[in-house]
């Protein structure tokens, strides 16, 4: 079973908190759900990517998401194989740099928030 792989902020984490249909939406999904940040231990509670209902992922910036070394040190910590992932991010960059590693993963619109589609790219690829 694949691991859907849940960019932070502007995605799932907003100026409001946790984006309630998207969570729902994901919790319709039996796979594990890992949230990807580059923000560091203040960063995360400024933005409030803390006790999230999933485990959640940080470099602290030592590589950012954008450069894909952050994606491989993520996938060993987590004893994962690109293959076995899916991925849904708002920053162009890190989609690139994602997909260089192998992957599979959706640019997601964070002012449309269309979770039609998002859903649509996690049905079809897990």
């Amino acid at each position: 079973m694949k691991t859907i792989l849940v960019d932070a902020w502007n995605t799932f984490v907003t100026k409001e908190g946790i984006f309630r249909e998207l969570k729902e939406m994901l919790d319709g999904f039996d796979n594990k759900k890992i949230i990807l940040t580059n923000a560091n231990e203040d960063e995360r509670k400024k933005f409030g990517i803390i006790d999230m209902p999933y485990d959640v992922f940080t470099l602290n910036h030592d590589p950012n998401k954008t450069d894909a070394l952050y994606y491989k040190k993520m996938l060993e910590h987590f004893s994962l194989k690109p293959e076995e992932t899916i991925y849904f991010e708002h920053n162009a960059d890190a989609v690139k740099s994602a997909q260089s590693v192998g992957i599979t993963t959706f640019h997601y619109d964070k002012d449309k928030k269309d979770l039609v589609a998002l859903k649509q790219f996690i049905e079809e690829n897990i």
